[in-house]
């Protein structure tokens, strides 16, 4: 990476977002100049997102406003795609588990096949954060488990609105 290139894109569906992707993007804002949180706005995703992508920007933009060097945005192209188009040259992705390292192992062949100037950069979860993902988080909200120290208040209240019984 060139020190006149140091964009970085952290791609992900964030449904919801979660403390533990916040930890990420905060991490990878202090190690790059601009980052990009680009939100999955695909049709071709497995399941319907319970927020709409513009729902999801905006948890994103009211959790990071104190990174002055983030933004966020929606996409529905390769990833490598919206990389190259936003000049940046690195993907940063966070790791949780074995299971996360061998999904993001063949997503990174893909991405280096389609775009090898574009380097993935992989962020080990925070110990307090590891075990959280969006989908345990809204089947905790479904079913009125706590979820306040696991998403950001804005993102709890609005899970409780539309999942709590």
């Amino acid at each position: 990476m060139t020190p006149d290139n140091r964009i970085a894109v952290c791609a992900g569906s964030y449904d919801p977002v979660t403390n533990g992707h916040l930890d990420v993007i905060a991490r990878a804002s202090a190690m790059f100049d601009h980052v990009i949180v680009a939100v999955a706005n695909s049709p071709f995703r497995k399941s319907k997102p319970l927020f709409t992508a513009e729902e999801r920007v905006r948890f994103i933009l009211n959790a990071t406003a104190g990174l002055g060097n983030v933004s966020a945005e929606p996409f529905a192209n390769l990833v490598v795609e919206f990389a190259q188009a936003h000049g940046a040259k690195a993907i940063v992705k966070g790791l949780r588990a074995i299971s996360d390292f061998e999904y993001e192992l063949e997503m990174n062949q893909l991405n280096n096949l389609q775009a090898p100037d574009v380097e993935s950069v992989y962020l080990m979860a925070s110990a307090k954060y590891s075990f959280i993902r969006s989908s345990g988080v809204k089947e905790l909200a479904t079913y009125g488990g706590s979820i306040d120290d696991l998403v950001p208040a804005e993102v709890a209240s609005a899970l409780k609105e539309r999942l709590g019984r």
